[in-house]
């Protein structure tokens, strides 16, 4: 077989060095593949070729969901040690004024939250005037309005943790920061027997900071351990 007399010797020379590396290079041997089909005609269907195009494909789309495997692993194991470094300062505080201000503010900015407010129901009709010193992390609502404001007003079981858009802003979770948060994380506390439920609202500005197809497992976590904190400083 006589070789092609365009073809450089010293180019020559390479591909019949390394031939291997003319088969791994994707851009090359489609250059090749085309120059060949180009060399048929237009008029002979080339079954391999077709099969060889289907297969590449095939092949892009599983780089490109292994790709995006990798980075929801590495987003979720970002999110779970954000959530170990929050829970490990809420559990440094000695005295609960202490607790909630860590709550409002160190473990926002780990969480990367724009505000936590903790609400409380009461049956108290006086205000505690140690509320206002806690610069609105902490709220107090009449019984009732937990379950009520994470359904929405709606007749249902609550659910453990609610991810949403904010559309009715509410100034008694959101305080002075409800015209800017437009997505919110509603978790439920179950603060023991014989006690009424409270709730934990993390408000962020981004609408889809909290949107409701992300998962709920780490602040169902935080959740959990922040009322079992939660009873014990109520004991």
């Amino acid at each position: 077989m006589s070789s092609n007399p365009k073809l450089e010797d010293n180019l020559r020379a390479a591909i019949l060095a390394e031939p291997d590396a003319v088969l791994d290079d994707k851009d090359l041997m489609q250059a090749l593949v085309a120059a060949n089909e180009e060399a048929r005609g237009g008029n002979i269907i080339d079954l391999r070729g077709i099969a060889m195009q289907r297969l590449e494909a095939r092949l892009d789309r599983l780089e490109d969901t292994h790709r995006s495997v990798i980075a929801a692993a590495y987003e979720n194991l970002a999110g779970t040690n954000q959530v170990h470094r929050a829970i490990l300062r809420l559990l440094e505080p000695v005295d609960f004024e202490e607790f909630l201000r860590v709550l409002g503010t160190e473990v926002a900015e780990i969480l990367r939250v724009d505000r936590i407010t903790l609400i409380l129901e009461t049956t108290m009709r006086q205000r505690d005037p140690g509320i206002d010193r806690l610069d609105g992390i902490l709220a107090v609502a009449e019984p009732g309005f937990v379950s009520q404001y994470m359904n929405n007003n709606r007749d249902r079981p609550a659910r453990e943790v609610v991810l949403r858009e904010i559309f009715n802003p509410s100034e008694l979770v959101h305080g002075d920061q409800v015209k800017f948060l437009h997505s919110e994380a509603c978790m439920l506390l179950d603060l023991g027997q014989g006690r009424l439920p409270g709730m934990i609202v993390m408000g962020a500005r981004d609408p889809r900071h909290f949107s409701p197809q992300l998962g709920t497992d780490l602040l169902a976590f935080f959740a959990g351990v922040f009322e079992r904190s939660m009873r014990h400083w109520l004991s």
